[in-house]
Formats: structure tokens, sequence, C-alpha cells
């Protein structure tokens, strides 16, 4: 099964929610595109202690940190969907998008048209912050809109029940996970979360 995991915005954990579940599934891991260092797949194998991780090459690699799309006009390339092809695996997948859902890949396609063209299953990375459910919400609408398959929500950030509710309310999505502020990211967290994630995968 692919599992594409995208979120609310920037920096909200999908590097870390995307190496709890490679954990918790003993899936391999991939990004599809890569703009800018540090590369998120040499934080995954850093969160995770095990020989037998398989992290798939990205099929961008881009030189800025920035939109895929103006990181590859930088680099002088386009990107297209037609270059991307699955890796081959007998293991489950995690595919990490680029920022938020609507983050552009070219001129015409958004980052989350990948989910599609992979048949997966999306996970969705919510971190909360003041205004992330309005953002939260707005992701759920274009995501049913656009009759996406969704997994669930994982929740990033020191708790709040309230906004927690109200998005599980009216997404109507199953809440995965919720990662805590952690005052440093290890391995035993890792393991811990997808020890929790396990409880919670249907």
């Amino acid at each position: 099964m692919n599992y594409f995991v995208t979120a609310i915005g920037t920096d909200s954990g999908k590097t870390l929610a995307s190496a709890i579940l490679c954990k918790a599934l003993h899936a391999d891991y991939w990004k599809p595109v890569q703009a800018g260092l540090p590369r998120d797949a040499d934080t995954v194998r850093s969160l995770i202690s095990s020989a037998n991780l398989k992290i798939h090459d990205e099929t961008y690699f881009l030189k800025t940190p920035a939109s895929p799309h103006a990181a590859a006009k930088l680099d002088d390339i386009t990107i297209s969907l037609d270059n991307f092809n699955t890796p081959i695996t007998k293991n489950d997948l995690i595919i990490e998008g680029a920022g938020g859902c609507l983050v552009p890949l070219n001129d015409h396609d958004f980052v989350i048209a990948l989910a599609k063209k992979f048949e997966a299953e999306v996970v969705l990375v919510s971190n909360l912050y003041l205004g992330s459910i309005n953002h939260t919400l707005l992701t759920a609408e274009y995501l049913k809109k656009q009759k996406f398959k969704v997994k669930g929500i994982i929740f990033n950030g020191q708790a709040n029940p309230e906004s927690e509710a109200i998005i599980l309310k009216h997404t109507g999505y199953p809440c995965l996970l919720h990662i805590q502020q952690e005052e440093k990211i290890t391995l035993d967290i890792v393991f811990k979360y997808a020890e929790m994630l396990k409880e919670n995968w249907r």
C-alpha cells in the first residue's frame, strides 16, 4: 500500500510523521521531490534504527530550498508528472510530499497530484497553532472535493483539545496520532510514537 504524507503547510512535521509511519509499518520511504538541504531522507534514516529500512532515491533533487516549481526554474528544469515512477517494493511505501497540498510542482500541477498518480492514501499532518483550524479544514475540503482517499490526521505540537475536536468533527477523519511537542527527537521517541500509531491503525 502507498501512503502519501502531506500537510497544511511547510514545516508541519511531515518528515517526523513519515519516519514514525516507516517504523510502525516496516515501510519503505520515498521523497519524490527534494528542494535544498538537508535531505529529508537523511533525517528519516537517522530516526530509525533498522538496517532493513529502504530509502528510494528522489526523482528530482533541487538545489534551492524553495517551492519546487521555483527551485526547478533556478536549476533550469521543468518538473513533469510523467517522470515520476513509483519505486518497486514488496513493502508499504511512505511517500513524503513537499510543503502543503497546493505547493506547485510546475505551472499546472500541485504536489498533491502525486498522491493520485501513485494511487496513495493521504495522511494529513496538522500542526497546531493559531489559525490551524482554518488551514486544516480548507485542506480537508480540497481533498474531499477532489476525491482523495484520506487515511486520517496526525496532529503535531502542543495539545489543543478544542482545536483537535472541531477539526475531527468537521473533517470526519480519524486521528491516527498526536505527536507532542518534544524537547528532542530521538530513536526512542520515534519508537514510542510508532507503537502508539499501531494501536490506531485500521
